[in-house]
Order: structure tokens, then C-alpha cells, then sequence
């Protein structure tokens, strides 16, 4: 399938590992340009010469994201003349249960997790909308349909972003520009790795025990591939996925049992 976004741009939000670098290859190897922002400098340039080395174009800006959203705008709008496709991805509060958390913890995690994401939006939409052209995806977590035990800060704070994304989806779908947001599982990244070693410790348990009882949960009998979470990214970004907006997408092998 020809997703139709060779030259169009794309801000991937930390994007040096993980879940954000798996989004920028995936765009970068559907022709489009992509400028990546993580705090690690030296992890975003080896992203950066790795999609280099794969025939793409990458752009890397080593930033805070809590404080320097609207520099991060100002540098990808400078070095690609536009965004086209805003991939906002976020680092997760620590593992803790909701009786926990104290007063204290919410604000700087709302700092850091919700309020650049809202931003950056904002600085996108009206060249997105004058194009009428823009995707606006946010990684966020299962949690946020099915919450996740010992991760009372992630499903609280994801959840406030579906509501938002939900609500400006309604808003900006007549100019061509679709809000969705992407809700991985089990993936295997070094998150899920540091989760797993939080739960054990928790529960008393070996991290290898915990993985398994997590893999019991999991029709697809496995974790998902970075991979394939940037692929459905992707997707999403695409042409052809331009009814597809106001949804909550998963990637989660089957986990969540809902409908």
C-alpha cells in the first residue's frame, strides 16, 4: 500500500529509543522527513545516522521537552519548513499506586507528560490546518481503557490526553487533519523492562516471573515489536487512514478484553 506521505514532515516527540525511534523510522522509510527531539544527545544522533544510513532524512535536536517546547517547534519548523505530522510521545511517571502518590507528584508530571503535548499541538495546527493537511498522534498507554495496576500516575495522566484528543478531533476534522491516539501493550522496550523489575519488586517476585505471568495475559502469547507499533503509527499518519480520526488505537496483542 503507497501511504502517500513521501516529503511530507514529521515531529517525533522522544524519539533517541523506544517507541518514539520505532515511529521516526517507520516514517522515515515511507519518504518522510523527520526531525526527532529526545533529552539524550548522543542516542538521538545515532538514531539519526542509523535512519541516515537506511536512505532516510532525520533531523536530530537535543532538548527538554517540560521546557522548551516552543524551541523544539522553532527548530523543526526551520529546518524543514513545516510539520505535517506531529508524533507525540511522552516518558511515563514512575511506577506507584494510586494510595501513594502524594499531592506533590501530580503537577510536575503534568508538566512533563501532558502540557507540552497540548502545546506543541497548538504551534501545529494552524499551518496543518492551512495545508489542510495534519496528523496529530499521541502515544499513550493500555492503561487508559483498562488501567494498570501500580501505574495510578500514567493512567490518570494518559487519560487526560484522550479526552483532549477526542474533543480536537470533532474540531479540526473538516480541514483535513485527524487526532487519534495510540495505546501500545506489552511492548519490549527498555520501559517495559524497567516496569516489569518495578512490579517484581512489588510483588516479591523475579522480574522473569512477572514477565511470564504478564505473557499469560497476552492471546498473542508474546510482546510486541517495536516495530510493528511504528508501523500502525504510520498508518495513521498515511492518506489512505484519513477517516480515521477521534479513535483510540491498540497495539496490544489482544490484551485489553474489552470490545
Amino acid at each position: 500500500m503507497d501511504l502517500g506521505i513521501t516529503g511530507k514532515r514529521a515531529l517525533v516527540l522522544s524519539s533517541s529509543r523506544g517507541l518514539g525511534r520505532a515511529c521516526a523510522e517507520a516514517l522515515a522509510r515511507e519518504g518522510v522527513e523527520v526531525f526527532m527531539t529526545a533529552r539524550s544527545g548522543d542516542k538521538l544522533e545515532a538514531t539519526k545516522q542509523a535512519i541516515e544510513a537506511a536512505g532516510g532524512t532525520a533531523h536530530a535536536f537535543a532538548a527538554d521537552l517540560t521546557t522548551q517546547a516552543d524551541e523544539i517547534f522553532a527548530q523543526a519548523e526551520r529546518a524543514m519548513g513545516g510539520i505535517d505530522i506531529l508524533v507525540a510521545n511522552t516518558g511515563g511517571p514512575p511506577a506507584r499506586m494510586a494510595v501513594d502518590v502524594a499531592d506533590a507528584d501530580w503537577t510536575p508530571y503534568f508538566e512533563s507528560m501532558v502540557k507540552p503535548v497540548l502545546r506543541l499541538a497548538a504551534l501545529c495546527l494552524p499551518g496543518m490546518r492551512q495545508r489542510g493537511f495534519g496528523r496529530i498522534l499521541t502515544i499513550a498507554s493500555s492503561g487508559v481503557i483498562q488501567p494498570i495496576p501500580n501505574l495510578a500516575m500514567s493512567n490518570t495522566l494518559r487519560s487526560a490526553i484522550v479526552g483532549w484528543s477526542k474533543t480536537l478531533s470533532s474540531e479540526v476534522a473538516k480541514d483535513g487533519v485527524t487526532v487519534n491516539v495510540v495505546l501500545p501493550g506489552r511492548i519490549r522496550t527498555d520501559r517495559t523492562a524497567e516496569l516489569d523489575a518495578a512490579n517484581a519488586k512489588r510483588l516479591g517476585k523475579t522480574s522473569e516471573e512477572v514477565e511470564a505471568a504478564a505473557l499469560a495475559t497476552i492471546p498473542a502469547a508474546r510482546y510486541g515489536d517495536v516495530s510493528e507499533f511504528g508501523a500502525v503509527v504510520a498508518f495513521l499518519a498515511s492518506v489512505p487512514a484519513a477517516y480515521v480520526t477521534g479513535s483510540l488505537m491498540r497495539v496490544d496483542g489482544g490484551a485489553i478484553r474489552s470490545v
